[in-house]
């Protein structure tokens, strides 16, 4: 399929069809929870962070392991882990000195593999 110019895309209608704007409207959720989601896949937007999650889908891991696993320093592990944990992807577990990471739920498992579908097609 070759690749369409501009020229190609552009719309020459000049008929507004209310009832389609409508409906699409009163379907669309409120703006702040497409922000959010928009949030949710920039965080998915980098192959580190990517990789830790693929990582723990296996197993919950620590740092030293995560960092050993994709040859990281303990820092930047930590930082991608700060991330993935603000946007509620992992979740941390105490054990005496050591933190130990887990998905937070099997949504984002679902979310792999949805994408790894689409890619795959």
């Amino acid at each position: 399929m070759g690749e369409k110019s501009s020229e190609q895309l552009k719309c020459d209608c000049t008929i507004i069809h209310e009832e389609v704007i409508e409906r699409a409207g009163r379907k669309m959720p409120p703006e702040e929870n497409l922000y959010n989601l928009a949030e949710l896949f920039k965080v998915f937007g980098d192959s580190t962070r990517i990789k830790i999650i693929w990582a723990l889908f296996e197993e919950e891991m620590c740092v030293c392991d995560i960092a050993y696993l994709l040859n990281l320093t303990q820092s930047a592990t930590s930082h991608q882990l700060r991330v993935l944990k603000q946007a509620r992807l992992v979740k941390p577990r105490r054990e005496g000195k050591n933190i130990y990471y887990s998905l937070d739920d099997e949504h984002i498992e679902e979310i792999f593999n949805q994408g790894l579908n689409h890619i795959n097609e």
